[in-house]
């Protein structure tokens, strides 16, 4: 053939202007949501080792987190809470004067633009560290749903935009919806944790969180690793049982699974940038092995090729800086 190669992909790369043209995937920080640790008490900034460049603050620290936050473009923030106290049930979940209910009240007072998401879930609030009712050694999956939801609904009453159940037990985005609705909280969005597997990933958060199992494993109630039809099954359930948005957690070493949810469900989709993917980014950037910024470019452009629409990230604030 006269001048082959006839087709050339590489007249388009040859600049920055035309790969921009032609980009396929865009990360925007629209896409973005920052996990935050609030803590009771007051000036507390404690760092958390495993995940450098983030703490658990107090309420009084929380709020110029915050600000930054807003100040950045970055749309939502994702609560986790560590009490002051733990007890058999986890019933400082639910109290009107919890810490992640106080900081609710606080966050929306201040800054009522910005979306408030809640974590729902026991683990940080029991003593013995697991996501429901416990009974000689067994994690009981129908006794844990009313405790879930009155958690979802002291969220709710707090100001929360959006509640979302990361617990995996079965049936507990319907009895949510159902404890949401009877109070009146008809348009307050569930986003369902609905395909969370028991990764080895999670070891930073349980740091951060205070929330590792005293006994056992997850592994009887988070999804097995080897599955992903199962996630299929387990997001299907999360959406006839009324959940607004899913999520795919973890999303690094998931990017299979988060192709199959954009594929098969035509619902917001979320990923979540775990501990673990972004403590090993962190770690081997500090030893000068790799590029941080244009590996996390490329690790959250690679969730969102996958098909995330928005991404849980602990990188929100430095990726908001960057895109800039």
């Amino acid at each position: 053939m006269t001048g082959f190669p006839v087709d050339r992909p590489r007249r388009l790369r040859r600049t920055e202007a035309l790969r921009r043209l032609v980009r396929e995937t865009e990360l925007k920080t629209g896409d973005l949501i920052y996990p935050l640790f609030v803590i009771h008490g007051h000036n507390v900034k404690n760092p958390v080792p495993s995940l450098p460049g983030i703490y658990q603050l107090s309420i009084d620290n929380l709020l110029p987190e915050v600000e930054e936050v807003v100040g950045l473009g970055i749309p939502a923030v994702l609560l986790f809470g560590l009490p002051a106290e733990k007890d058999e049930l986890g019933s400082g979940a639910w109290s009107p004067d919890g810490v992640v209910q106080q900081a609710i009240k606080a966050i929306k007072k201040e800054f009522p633009e910005l979306l408030v998401i809640t974590d729902v879930c026991l683990c940080e609030y029991t003593s013995h560290g697991h996501c429901g009712v416990v009974s000689d050694g067994r994690v009981l999956n129908d006794p844990s749903l009313e405790f879930i939801a009155r958690t979802a609904l002291s969220h709710a009453e707090a100001g929360a935009d959006i509640v979302a159940p990361s617990d995996m037990m079965d049936g507990r985005v319907r009895a949510i919806r159902e404890k949401l609705d009877a109070h009146g909280f008809t348009e307050t969005p569930i986003l369902a944790y609905a395909a969370k597997y028991a990764s080895a990933f999670y070891g930073p958060f349980r740091e951060a969180a205070g929330s590792a199992p005293q006994f056992g494993d997850r592994r009887s109630y988070q999804m097995d690793p080897a599955n992903a039809r199962e996630a299929l099954r387990e997001i299907e359930l999360d959406i006839e049982e009324g959940a607004d948005m899913i999520m795919v957690k973890p999303a690094l070493a998931y990017l299979d699974v988060i192709r199959l949810a954009r594929e098969n469900f035509n619902c917001p989709l979320v990923a979540y940038n775990v501990s673990g993917e972004y403590a090993m980014v962190k770690a081997a950037a500090a030893n000068g092995w790799l590029d941080e910024r244009q590996v996390v470019l490329e690790i959250l452009t690679a969730i969102k090729r996958a098909g995330a629409g928005n991404i849980i990230t602990y990188f929100a604030k430095d990726v908001a800086r960057w895109l800039k």
